[in-house]
């Protein structure tokens, strides 16, 4: 587990990189392709049938909670402390969150291009009881996350099929946890749904 969370993180990093390293066109050379010529003809689509140029996006994201604010991700009865004091096994209220989105479009050509991949996970670390015991221990807590498809629609609309598995828990936490353990299903337990979002409005870049 710690292999993969290695792995994730690395990722996560590695494509915040680069798309940092990726440069917009400029101005001039946007007005200049908005100007076609008499002779001009439509451009074809001049992207790779796999992997184009923008074939991946996502971010990274770190937070930290301070004392008597923690992340409860729905492992431990808020009374924790009633059972045991600082020494319950119940102490899954997380201090830190790492978190991101990873967004992969493979296919550059064809009704495939619509095509998407998502994953969002949620890695909490932390050893905390409510109004009992605060540390800023980086104990791992476990994963939440999920996953799935969308495909691109027209009037910018997406479908997305999303799948939600249980938390995956880390080391010591996967297992019960006392009188105060409240079970494994986490934040939002097990499941998968079918949604349609809509995309409106243009983001302004950040500086950078």
């Amino acid at each position: 587990m710690k292999r993969l969370l290695l792995f994730v993180v690395c990722l996560m990093l590695q494509v915040t990189l680069l798309a940092q390293d990726s440069k917009p066109a400029t101005e001039a050379n946007a007005v200049a392709d908005s100007q076609p010529t008499a002779n001009a003809k439509p451009a074809a689509n001049s992207d790779r049938m796999f992997f184009p140029k923008d074939w991946y996006w996502g971010w990274a994201q770190f937070d930290i909670t301070p004392p008597h604010n923690e992340t409860d991700p729905n492992l431990c009865a808020a009374n924790a402390g009633q059972y045991g004091g600082v020494h319950s096994q119940c102490s899954a209220f997380g201090r830190y969150m790492i978190s991101g989105t990873v967004e992969l479009r493979p296919f550059g050509r064809t009704v495939l291009r619509r095509l998407n991949f998502f994953y969002d996970p949620v890695f909490l670390f932390g050893k905390n009881i409510p109004q009992t015991l605060y540390t800023w221990s980086w104990s791992g807590i476990g994963m939440e996350y999920d996953w799935g498809v969308g495909i691109d629609l027209p009037k910018r609309f997406e479908f997305r099929a999303t799948a939600h598995p249980l938390m995956q828990r880390f080391g010591a936490r996967d297992q019960p946890l006392g009188p105060a353990w409240l079970g494994p299903n986490g934040p939002y337990g097990r499941y998968n749904a079918f949604g349609i979002r809509k995309y409106f409005g243009t983001r302004r870049q950040g500086t950078y």
